[in-house]
């Protein structure tokens, strides 16, 4: 059984059109987007860093995050809207997440405080900053706190422009040269975006913020959103997608992500759900076709997580790839895939652009990487699956008032790159007393095949156990591309999670249920599943097959340390999401747990095989993306790290 891709547009200039330089990776050394490139490839065509040589690597400069100029104890004090009580427990400058933007020798980062920077790329020497004080508005929406994952560039070649969201729902545009705020955009450089979204508020708490970086496509800047997904209202801001004059700031387009009566997929929304429904927002990074005109959009899930007895139906375009034309917002082809989604399987990062020969025929292909395992791969112009996607059933809904989708999609190439079901054969057994408190503890809950939904805990159950659980699966580090073999490498985790509905806390709550999900799934202290816990995939695109998998390292420390596994031969047990680059010589991914040293590496893989090459050590954990360009006609990488403050490291070749 399949399903058809309803009201398919396709303007004759997009089918003709080339979209060759969506995925050709770096422009003269630079890396201009969040992605290396609008494709979201994180190629890079440089060739002077290789297996020889990485090994040589060493630090050229470190940058302290500017957010680390503020004391946190006086900042609360003198915006007490820091200090209205939410799900943050205080205020953090450590989730440097950025990618930075690489431009003609300088480097463009912007903070979880939502300042931005300019910063030298041969020296480190600070530029300009520029702080929105966005931090006055109060913490951002519930849950993630101060988070921001980078900016977007722009430039006609006489004029250069840096543009980002902040936490309390402004759109910052300001010289790429000065770090002055242009007059011109919006209101002295600023845009108010949550004008024109039903509930969203600024008021604290806020729940409305933008934690990724937008995509500039020609002249429109395109803009999603992050909304508090553990709320205990059925009434919560839609994520709808906008467009913005890169000029002006004028607003030029919106997509409604919740369709509104009259558009395609408002029937989707049963027993008018759509109108205080919310969520179904593009929280992370976007990609974009810049010779066709086309953004892609990864929307997320609708409000609840967990529960979506007030939204019946499918719910378009929640858990959607939609595709736009940049220009008008018109929406040309999409695809959901996950229908009436309960198991917070949203899609968690940018979709990749690649070309690939698929049975002799040359294909410009999208392909998104998901939570819950699966690869989809589409033609990017047209939108027609490029292996069939099937629709198979799934069980059914226990939950009083819930209607489970009967069917979901299931692609038949490439293979799922995690776990998809649990049965006692998946648990863990390096010692039979592992092992039996393993089964003790899967005995305590449902589990089964993917799409077991969620459950109310009982005498016998405490929940659903899901594998992939919510966070993945992959996750917003995404996936990179190797155009030249059609390779794709996608970091991923098995990380089981438990979905137990709860009634909500709030004494005018209006949803029935919520969610009450945990990961903490560890019999006497270890992982519930065997490992590996942290691994990387290679897949051959243009066949549609596995090409290798590799565990990211030996294991999270509090596991090869622990008394039980005292003494074990244990193999690569890996653990959480690399961060992964490819080169046209190596696959360079940034380990966030230590090796066996107690040091945290940048690992140099062969692209072919997965094996390691050769890792330098990092002075403190990564946390975003590896970004390597040339300054001075050499080869450089970068990358974020932990430390009080966060600081951007740049490591060269002697």
């Amino acid at each position: 059984m399949t399903r058809q891709i309803p009201g398919l547009i396709l303007p004759a200039i997009l089918v003709l059109s080339s979209a060759a330089n969506a995925q050709t990776g770096m422009f003269e050394g630079d890396w201009r987007y969040y992605g290396g490139d609008s494709g979201s490839t994180k190629y890079s065509s440089l060739d002077q860093i290789d297996a020889d040589n990485f090994g040589e690597l060493e630090i050229k400069w470190r940058w302290q995050s500017i957010d680390g100029r503020f004391n946190l104890d006086q900042l609360k004090t003198e915006y007490p809207n820091l200090l209205i009580a939410n799900d943050v427990p205080e205020v953090s400058i450590n989730g440097l997440k950025a990618a930075p933007l690489a431009v003609d020798g300088v480097l463009y980062i912007s903070t979880p405080l939502y300042q931005a920077a300019a910063v030298d790329a041969l020296t480190g020497e600070t530029l300009w900053t520029f702080d929105p004080r966005s931090y006055a508005s109060g913490i951002p929406i519930m849950m993630l706190g101060f988070s921001n994952r980078g900016l977007a560039y722009w430039s006609d070649g006489e004029r250069a422009r840096v543009v980002w969201g902040t936490g309390d729902g402004y759109l910052i545009e300001v010289d790429a040269e000065t770090g002055e705020p242009i007059p011109g955009f919006g209101e002295d450089g600023r845009v108010d975006l949550i004008a024109g979204i039903p509930r969203a508020r600024r008021q604290a708490p806020i729940n409305y913020s933008v934690t990724s970086a937008p995509i500039i496509v020609g002249d429109v800047i395109v803009v999603g959103s992050a909304i508090s997904d553990q709320p205990d209202y059925k009434e919560m801001p839609p994520g709808h997608v906008r467009g913005f004059d890169v000029n002006t700031g004028e607003l030029l387009w919106t997509f409604h992500t919740v369709p509104q009566p009259g558009e395609l997929g408002n029937e989707t929304w049963k027993d008018g759900s759509w109108e205080y429904s919310g969520h179904a927002n593009v929280w992370t990074l976007m990609s974009a076709d810049a010779e066709a005109g086309i953004v892609y959009l990864p929307v997320g899930s609708p409000t609840n997580d967990n529960y979506g007895g007030h939204r019946l139906g499918d719910n378009l375009f929640g858990n959607s790839l939609v595709a736009l034309d940049a220009s008008t917002g018109e929406r040309l082809w999409h695809f959901q895939f996950v229908h009436h989604d309960l198991w917070d399987y949203d899609l968690p990062a940018a979709p990749n652009l690649i070309d690939i020969t698929v049975d002799g025929e040359p294909v410009k292909a999208v392909a998104q990487v998901t939570k819950h395992g699966f690869v989809f791969t589409f033609d990017r112009i047209t939108g027609e699956p490029v292996w069939p996607i099937e629709e198979r059933p799934v069980p059914a809904s226990d939950v009083p008032g819930e209607r489970a989708s009967p069917t979901q999609p299931f692609p038949s190439k490439p293979p799922p790159f995690e776990r998809q079901n649990l049965s006692v054969d998946d648990l863990i057994d390096f010692t039979p007393e592992l092992r039996e408190a393993a089964v003790a503890m899967l005995e305590q809950h449902r589990y089964g095949p993917i799409f077991t939904p969620p459950s109310l805990p009982t005498e016998t159950s405490f929940g659903t156990i899901h594998v992939p659980g919510y966070i993945g699966g992959a996750n917003w580090m995404g996936a990179a591309v190797d155009p030249e073999t059609g390779i794709l490498y996608i970091p991923s985790v098995a990380t089981p999670s438990r979905s137990g509905l709860a009634a909500p806390e709030a004494d005018d709550a209006t949803l029935n249920y919520v969610r009450n999900v945990t990961t903490n799934l560890r019999p006497r202290g270890l992982p519930l599943i065997k490992p590996p816990y942290g691994q990387i995939t290679a897949i051959d695109m243009n066949a549609g097959e596995i090409l290798w998998q590799v565990p990211n390292g030996p294991g999270a420390p509090g596991v090869l340390n622990h008394p039980l596994l005292a003494g074990l031969d244990l193999p690569p047990l890996g653990n959480g999401w690399d961060q992964v680059l490819v080169t046209k010589t190596l696959l360079i991914s940034a380990q966030r747990t230590p090796d066996t040293e107690g040091s945290y590496p940048l690992v140099a893989r062969d692209k072919q095989t997965g094996a390691t090459i050769a890792q330098v050590a990092l002075p403190a954990q990564p946390i975003g993306p590896p970004v390597t360009f040339r300054v001075d006609g050499r080869q450089h990488v970068t990358v974020t790290m932990l430390g009080s403050p966060p600081e951007m490291v740049v490591l060269g070749l002697p």
